[in-house]
């Protein structure tokens, strides 16, 4: 099955505490169905020093799950869901419910 959300999609959270937070998928987890989103679920965790890094608090993205999110409409940027179809070089494209646009290009 086609992936419905990828790696660099722009991304609307609609539900938890960071609704309405739009973000970049930065990693996708399909065994998890989760997603990590940058600037959104934002943790902080205490990391030891090391040779490399001088540690104390770091902040990361914790992934979501994909259905807390929904793939901004590249025509307005509203949440919208997503279909696919054939285009006409034979290709699967996903494409906005909405708006009927392509997301693919």
């Amino acid at each position: 099955m086609a992936a419905k959300i990828k790696k660099g999609d722009t991304v609307i959270v609609i539900a938890g505490k960071d609704k309405g937070t739009k973000g970049e998928v930065l990693k996708v987890l399909p065994e998890e169905n989760r997603v990590v989103v940058r600037g959104v679920n934002v943790v902080k965790r205490h990391q030891k020093p090391t040779q490399m890094d001088p540690g104390g608090l770091k902040s990361f993205e914790s992934p979501v799950h994909v259905s807390n999110v929904a793939l901004a409409d590249p025509r307005d940027g509203k949440a919208v869901r997503v279909g696919f179809k054939i285009d006409q070089h034979g290709r699967k494209t996903r494409f906005a419910k909405r708006s009927g646009e392509s997301i693919d290009v």
